[in-house]
């Protein structure tokens, strides 16, 4: 694989609590430079990252929805992703109501993302986070049936919050599982290049990786 295909795999984003709109310059500056296909921001930041990339093809504005719990009302939800979409996004990630899923109110929790991504739809893709970290593997092959159903264009396995490692063997459960119904976005935990070959090789889409990983990853490749 070339670094740059690479590169047009994976999301990098500022997200945390304590980031800054110097950390968002900088997460678009390594975006522009290495060609990394999306940069994630929290929502108050969404206009000016898109400001920033407005001339950047290829690289896209993303944000999330209901982040990082997923418990917000639907409500609330459907009105954060009306504003993302005011704001410039072009790739939402839903936090799936985890807490209703666990709860096995599905039918909840599959209105709740079919209204929002029927919002999305034809202004922004749509990714929805089911954070596999709390999930066993039946729950976490039911939560990829809702999402499937839901009209998303990927399942993603988590938000990074949640302590884990890059969940290699659960996400080739998911791959096996959802075939080419749906695409996979696999975030948290993703440090190497192995890893990041190990998911690549199996089928894996997009992945979420933190900014000096992914850097580190692409200076391998243009070693190798």
């Amino acid at each position: 694989m070339q670094s740059s295909e690479a590169a047009a795999m994976i999301d990098i984003s500022a997200v945390r609590t304590h980031h800054t709109l110097k950390d968002i310059e900088y997460a678009v500056e390594c975006a522009k430079k290495y060609r990394f296909i999306n940069v994630h921001t929290l929502p108050c930041w969404t206009s000016a990252l898109s400001r920033m990339l407005k001339d950047v093809e290829g690289v896209y504005v993303g944000a999330p929805v209901g982040f990082p719990g997923g418990a917000h009302r639907t409500e609330t939800k459907l009105i954060e992703a009306r504003q993302l979409l005011e704001d410039g996004v072009q790739e939402m990630d839903i936090v799936m109501n985890v807490g209703k899923f666990k709860n096995k109110e599905y039918d909840y929790v599959s209105d709740e993302l079919k209204q929002i991504i029927s919002l999305a739809k034809g202004r922004a893709l749509v990714k929805v986070i089911i954070e596999i970290n709390v999930l066993d593997d039946q729950e976490m092959l039911k939560a990829c049936d809702l999402v499937m159903d839901s009209g998303a264009d990927f399942v993603k396995t988590g938000t990074g919050w949640i302590p884990g490692n890059a969940n290699i063997e659960r996400i080739r459960k998911m791959k096996n599982y959802c075939g080419n119904r749906i695409k996979i976005k696999a975030a948290g935990g993703i440090r190497t290049l192995d890893e990041f070959l190990e998911l690549a090789d199996m089928g894996v889409e997009r992945m979420g990786i933190n900014i000096k990983s992914a850097i580190d990853i692409v200076h391998a490749l243009e070693q190798a």
